[in-house]
């Protein structure tokens, strides 16, 4: 059985341990910005700012 190592998810190229899951700070940054440039979206409806406020402030009660 042959166990095939796990590759960068950005650029394919194979993972190194100091930046898993990536291969590389680059790659790593290039993730981050995709996430902060909404690049990427969760699945779902956005949420109300009625929402939003009710979660500030239960979050401070804690």
């Amino acid at each position: 059985m042959t166990i095939k190592s796990r590759l960068c998810p950005i650029c394919k190229k194979p993972r190194s341990e100091d930046y898993t899951p990536f291969c590389s700070s680059r790659c790593r940054d290039r993730d981050l910005s995709q996430w902060f440039g909404d690049g990427y979206a969760v699945p779902g409806r956005p949420a109300l700012p009625e929402e939003i406020s009710a979660e500030v402030t239960r979050g401070r009660e804690e």
